[in-house]
């Protein structure tokens, strides 16, 4: 609702609370330029009162040369005037009715106190403006409404920290002073103002829509504001080292928006070491790679092992040195080091959600938000929920024909009943469509399966020698970028189908209604982004068959298989191409280039071009420039490409150790990317209070409880790690690794092919092949049972399942030992909130005494008297008192 909004706008934006309206006296104590800057647009006419909220409207100017063209119309036709006139007679009718609600409203706000000012002759046709402000009696009401936590004049000693503890920290703290920005509130402070919360119920009001086109709050752009200060120190790239000035970001933005990046910049300084620890595994695997004895054995000169056809007819068979390239670049990825790293970024993600705690319970007790409650001022019901509940309670009278004695009655006792009856079909509707939508994601990957294994087999009948030895290499970036570019396109059309199906249920409150959107959206971007690289990380390669017994599709295509180093190698180029696509391209290049083009269009359609002369000698007012911005939309897809990226940096961190190091540079440029277009490409938001990040903070946890289970999943079946371990320690005569590669491969006779599946050339190298290899735990042909699973199998598959289980178990335990070390709280700031309560307490016993003291010294001296008169003097008097000498502190 417009009016919930423009009645919020000047007590919950923090910027009004901290820094009141400039004084005349400093405005002419200015240079003349930053005076004219000061002014321009930003105060209402008289120089004085700061415009503090903006309502934008849509306005009907009579056209001389559409007028002169309807009355020669007129003329020529007598016979259309009627009609001209019907259909100026509607839109003037529908016209009267906005401005009559414009000023019905506008009588509301003014009854609120708070003051307006029109303007209506701008630069910008067809947009009229109405400038808002708030005085300082109105924003002191809210606060009490909103409970606001005022800083009171009593203040108290921050407790320092002492000992070993204190000495580190100082040497931290002097050795990191460089990177942090030039800002006052980064300085250190030794004392805090005691702050005390008001404590009056919050009103609310409702309008319907239509009304005006557009509501915000100005940039402040003057020389000495936040907003230039916020652009030097955090939205610049030149800054990129630092820290960024969250204090200053919550003043300008709000809490609820200082908290996002916040949590940006933890995630981001917390990526730092898993980055460090993932170089080195990779370089560790770079190192070790020469003396990895399954893929010397398979570059070996003398390998003469001859593999069965990748494909029917078209392909013929193969040596295995081949996959010499293969396995040496699998084991970059497939060496021990990555199940330490796996274990070590499940730590790291539980280390990452404690840290956070704390550190937002710090922001808590920094932004006075310890006792902030969000259902205070989130449980008021939606605009949208109370039309529909009216509609439908209208509906149901004018089925009945009974007249409405009691609107109220109905309005409180049918609501719940006729919500909850109606908005059942929507459920079942939301269920179906996230179900289509699901399978929608489901058919494109096998579609994309499909394109592998025809381009594999065209490709293997080119007569380019060249082609056919790289057909893997091309078939696999080919499709995975196919996949980026289906993901990118699905994540827009996931997000509209998710917002359409949110308000088809039609939630109570603006938190529900964020809530529903967020779970709908990530459920459907989650399986979008990660259901191409879960089918090659599990099923691929695994519903193949063997050799004279292939699983096809359709009867025409078989099915396709990993290469002999494993299908690792193939998920972590999916997995590279995909994660970065989306970041270069979706969260960056999308981010840069979108709102510069909407900012375009609509430079153009409001006809800008023909007034650009004037607009050369005069500037536009601030109101209209940020008319020109594009509007905020929410925190939704800020958080949501986080969500996602984090989802790559631990769902599969095992096949891709460096997904943090591109996360981490990815996220450098993304903070000052965000600040960037927060400061200057956005219309400014109006600021909202949270202790928390919501939702948000559930799906980090469940993403980070998932990809334990993942990771296991990723060393036990995708990775050679358990099938080396069987090996080494129930197979090798030695103890060693020699012979694993010939012991992961089985026998096939080539007359037990089917017919027409045999390859065209039944030679390789100008001998005739009777034999053939295919990797499998299968036994020979030559045996009582051939081709039917070994032994070696079933001994596999058990250590896979019992490292499963081990490693969920160990890694989980770890996990809640590293949640139950780590208080939430930190000490420090347990104390200082427990002395507070002690001291807000001697505060108000202090008042107290001196109320009573007071009270007693304007009694008569008269025993008698002051024992009849005193209690009764006291009772009316201490509330009047008390208000003043509470008022007086703050």
């Amino acid at each position: 609702a417009v009016l919930h909004q423009a009645t919020r706008s000047g007590i919950s934006n923090p910027s009004l609370m901290h820094s009141p309206p400039l004084s005349p006296q400093l405005l002419n104590s200015l240079a003349p330029e930053e005076n004219t800057q000061c002014q321009h647009g930003l105060y209402f006419q008289d120089g004085e009162r700061r415009v503090d909220y903006i309502l934008t409207y849509h306005i009907k100017k009579p056209s001389s040369s559409r007028s002169n063209r309807q009355s020669s119309r007129f003329t020529d036709n007598p016979r259309v005037v009627p009609e001209v006139a019907s259909q100026d007679h509607s839109m003037d009718y529908h016209e009267d009715d906005k401005r009559y609600r414009r000023e019905e409203f506008e009588g509301n706000l003014r009854d609120m106190g708070l003051e307006l000012e029109k303007d209506e002759d701008t630069k910008t046709p067809g947009v009229g403006f109405v400038k808002i402000h708030a005085p300082w009696h109105v924003l002191c009401r809210e606060a009490e409404f909103m409970k606001l936590k005022m800083p009171t004049k009593k203040v108290y000693e921050v407790k320092q920290c002492s000992g070993v503890g204190a000495k580190i920290n100082t040497l931290v703290n002097k050795a990191t002073e460089p990177l942090h920005p030039n800002v006052e509130e980064n300085r250190a402070q030794n004392v805090k103002h005691l702050s005390y919360a008001f404590s009056r119920e919050k009103q609310h009001f409702l309008l319907g829509s239509g009304v005006y086109t557009a509501a915000y709050p100005l940039h402040d752009v003057s020389t000495h504001c936040n907003q230039h200060l916020l652009y030097e120190e955090w939205a610049s790239y030149s800054v990129f080292y630092k820290y960024q000035p969250i204090g200053l970001v919550r003043k300008y933005f709000g809490e609820k928006i200082g908290l996002y990046f916040a949590w940006l910049g933890l995630y981001t300084q917390m990526l730092i070491p898993a980055s460090l620890v993932g170089v080195i595994v990779f370089l560790y695997g770079c190192a070790t790679v020469d003396n990895n004895i399954p893929s010397m054995e398979i570059c070996h000169p003398r390998n003469n092992i001859t593999m069965c056809p990748l494909c029917d007819r078209a392909c013929n068979y193969w040596k295995l040195k081949e996959a010499c390239g293969t396995a040496r670049a699998s084991h970059l990825f497939d060496n021990p080091a990555t199940v330490f790293f796996s274990i070590f970024m499940a730590l790291w993600a539980a280390m990452f959600m404690e840290h956070w705690k704390r550190r937002q319970m710090r922001l808590n007790y920094e932004w006075d938000l310890t006792g902030f409650e969000e259902e205070e001022v989130s449980d008021h019901p939606r605009a949208e929920y109370e039309l529909c509940v009216m509609q439908k309670s209208l509906k149901k009278e004018h089925k009945t024909q009974k007249v409405l004695i009691a609107y109220s009655w109905v309005f409180t006792t049918e609501k719940e009943k006729l919500t909850c009856r109606d908005r059942l079909p929507a459920y079942m509707t939301n269920i179906v469509m996230m179900l289509l939508m699901i399978g929608v994601t489901f058919a494109i990957v096998f579609g994309v399966i499909l394109y592998r294994i025809s381009i594999t087999a065209a490709l293997h009948m080119s007569n380019n020698p060249t082609t056919r030895s790289n057909v893997r290499l091309m078939v696999k970036t080919t499709a995975a970028i196919i996949n980026l570019v289906v993901i990118l396109i699905l994540d827009e059309v996931y997000g509209a189908v998710a917002r359409w199906l949110t308000v088809l249920e039609v939630p109570k409150t603006d938190k529900s209604f964020e809530e529903r959107l967020i779970f709908k959206t990530f459920i459907l971007k989650f399986v979008n982004a990660f259901t191409p690289i879960i089918y090659i990380a599990f099923f691929r390669g695994r519903l193949v068959g063997r050799p004279g017994s292939y699983l096809y599709v359709f009867e025409s295509y078989r099915m396709e298989e990993c290469a002999h180093g494993g299908c690792l190698m193939e998920l972590c180029i999916q997995l590279s191409i995909t994660m970065l696509g989306k970041q270069l391209i979706q969260n960056n290049l999308f981010e840069i280039g979108i709102p510069k083009l909407k900012k375009l269009i609509r430079y153009i359609k409001s006809k800008r071009r023909t007034f650009q002369e004037e607009e050369r000698e005069k500037k536009l007012q601030r109101y209209e420039t940020d008319h020109f911005l594009e509007p905020f939309a929410g925190l939704t897809p800020e958080y949501m490409e986080m969500i996602i990226q984090f989802g790559f940096v631990t769902l599969f961190v095992a096949s891709f150790p460096l997904a943090p190091l591109f996360a981490l540079l990815n996220n450098i440029i993304e903070i000052r990317l965000d600040a960037k277009k927060f400061v200057a490409e956005l219309r400014r938001p109006v600021a909202a209070r949270a202790k928390d990040i919501g939702i948000w903070y559930n799906l980090l946890r469940g993403v980070a409880k998932v990809a334990v289970i993942i990771n296991a999943f990723v060393i036990s079946f995708t990775s050679d790690f358990i099938p080396r371990l069987v090996y080494q320690y129930m197979y090798s005569p030695d103890g060693s690794m020699h012979g694993f590669v010939n012991h992961t491969m089985s026998y096939f006779n080539v007359s037990d092919f089917q017919d027409g599946k045999e390859p065209m050339d039944p030679h390789h190298l100008g001998y005739q092949v009777e034999m053939c290899r295919y990797k499998d735990y299968r036994e020979p042909p030559w045996s009582n049972t051939p081709y039917v699973v070994s032994k070696e199998f079933w001994a596999v598959l058990a250590a896979r399942l019992a490292f499963v289980i081990v490693f969920q178990n160990v890694v989980m335990l770890m996990s809640d030992i590293v949640d139950w070390l780590i208080p939430d709280i930190p000490k420090d700031i347990s104390l200082q909130i427990h002395k507070e309560k002690i001291l807000m307490v001697e505060l108000f016993m202090k008042e107290e005494q001196g109320k009573m003291q007071f009270i007693d010294s304007m009694t008569p001296c008269d025993g008698k008297e002051r024992n009849n008169h005193a209690p009764v003097a006291r009772s009316r008097s201490i509330p009047h008192t008390y208000s003043h000498t509470h008022a007086n502190n703050f």
